[in-house]
């Protein structure tokens, strides 16, 4: 019910953006989350954007680099990514869902887990190599 697309091999410096098409239903008023797992590595939060639209959230190893958006039809989300190092290099999943809203104690929104997400895209492959 996700379909991502967007990966390929890219240089160290290049931009890429990640596109997660819904066939089965609205983005709105869902939560969007991108995850990324590298090989022998487990599945890790990289952005996510909130129920409400409004809010994006970056863990921080990507803050400043990642950004999740949603089209005007919400059919479509988005990671953005720009200045990849190789350690970017996984395979990166988006998921959508009602996940619930969890706040840091200093404000900044903080990406959901994977288990609260409910729907999942297949995959796509990041390379980041020279």
């Amino acid at each position: 019910q996700l379909v991502e697309s967007g990966g390929g091999l890219v240089q160290p410096g290049d931009s890429l953006r990640l596109s997660c098409g819904a066939s089965a239903f609205s983005l709105e008023k869902i939560g969007v989350g991108w995850f990324r797992q590298a090989p022998g590595k487990q599945r890790e939060r990289s952005a996510c954007i909130s129920t409400t639209g409004r809010t994006n959230g970056t863990v921080d190893s990507v803050a400043g680099r990642f950004t999740t958006s949603t089209d005007n039809a919400k059919t479509t989300a988005y990671l953005e990514m720009t200045s990849l190092p190789p350690e970017d290099t996984a395979v990166y999943y988006c998921a959508a869902g009602r996940p619930g809203v969890h706040i840091s104690r200093t404000g900044q929104y903080i990406c959901p887990r994977p288990a609260e997400y409910d729907y999942w895209g297949q995959g796509t492959q990041v390379t980041v190599s020279s």
